[in-house]
């Protein structure tokens, strides 16, 4: 296959140092390979990602090695009830210099590339209004100043299901701002036995690193220029169609259990996650298998299902598969 526009050479680069990526963090991270590889285009989209599972499962570790390897500034955030916005945002002081005072701004957790945000249903929607500022603009207000976040900025938020004790619901909107939503499921029989084996003898593995800011910078503008035909993109905007209980090619799910569809926000995610994915496939255009294959993480959190889809137990998982089968590849 051809490349195009002098894209071969840097999207071998690509593939070479994403596969490196996932072999160091396959150091650390037992089994998950699913969820690092969604954890990775995400990051290369310079994106948000939500991971959402119950305790335990090796989420903050997954997000701490990902900033060993790519040797990004880390910041971590245990989100609690209490936590308020300046706690993440930071706030002005008042400086005793010399017999004067002055206010000097001290800049909070969120001034780092990669921020871990723990529980972060656990915080009042007051802080998560902070946080949500913080991923839509890259930046921060404090009184009438603006501060900007360094470059790049990525938060990767970890959530308990939100049936658990002690959880505030994310508003849809911060919602429709993380990239992917990942469900982290739990680990099987040889899974738990390599975890018990890693983490009882003493032996701990250091992941070495691959990248660095300015390189990520670099690949994250070059996955952009992967080519995409037109009838792929029309493809990905008739799925997020479909999510809509008003579509014309609507399934029979969506129409009953469907209060709101994807944002457009879902079809910008879809084009640009189909497009890493190409890439980390070694092909260097995007498919129809590309859009599919990125439906979920891209979809599941923008849908707003109804009282009556709640009360039945759907899933937008399952609306998402629904939405794929009834969309023809060709309009």
């Amino acid at each position: 296959m051809v490349a195009t526009g002098g894209l071969f050479a840097p999207a071998e680069a690509l593939v070479e140092t994403t596969r490196r990526i996932e072999r160091e963090i396959g150091r650390v991270i037992v089994g998950q390979r699913e969820i690092v590889r969604a954890v990775l285009i995400s990051v290369l989209a310079g994106g948000h990602v939500l991971l959402e599972g119950v305790p335990g499962l090796g989420k903050t570790l997954l997000v701490r090695t990902l900033a060993q390897v790519l040797r990004l500034e880390g910041s971590r955030v245990q989100f609690t009830p209490d936590l308020m916005p300046a706690d993440i945002t930071g706030t002005n002081l008042i400086v005793d210099e010399g017999g004067t005072r002055s206010f000097r701004f001290q800049a909070g957790p969120l001034f780092a590339n990669l921020i871990l945000a723990d529980e972060i249903n656990r915080a009042t929607p007051k802080t998560q209004s902070a946080l949500l500022e913080a991923m839509q603009e890259r930046a921060v207000t404090i009184g009438r100043t603006r501060h900007s976040l360094p470059e790049p900025f990525m938060v990767l938020a970890t959530q308990n299901p939100i049936e658990m004790e002690g959880t505030y619901a994310l508003p849809e909107a911060q919602l429709d701002r993380f990239f992917f939503k990942l469900n982290v499921g739990f680990p099987g029989e040889d899974d738990l036995v390599e975890i018990a084996t890693r983490t009882t003898t003493g032996a701990t593995a250091l992941p070495e690193a691959i990248a660095d800011g300015d390189a990520l910078t670099d690949l994250i503008a070059m996955a952009r220029d992967v080519p995409i035909a037109r009838a792929v993109t029309r493809y990905a905007a008739r799925i997020v169609l479909s999510t809509h209980p008003g579509g014309e090619t609507s399934p029979r799910e969506v129409k009953q259990f469907v209060r709101h569809g994807a944002s457009p926000r879902g079809v910008q995610t879809l084009v640009l996650a189909g497009k890493i994915r190409a890439l980390m496939e070694g092909r260097f255009n995007v498919a129809f298998e590309d859009i599919r294959a990125v439906a979920h993480p891209s979809l599941r959190h923008r849908i707003i299902l109804s009282y009556e889809g709640e009360a039945e137990g759907m899933t937008t998982d399952r609306i998402v598969d629904a939405a794929i089968a009834a969309t023809p590849e060709a309009a």
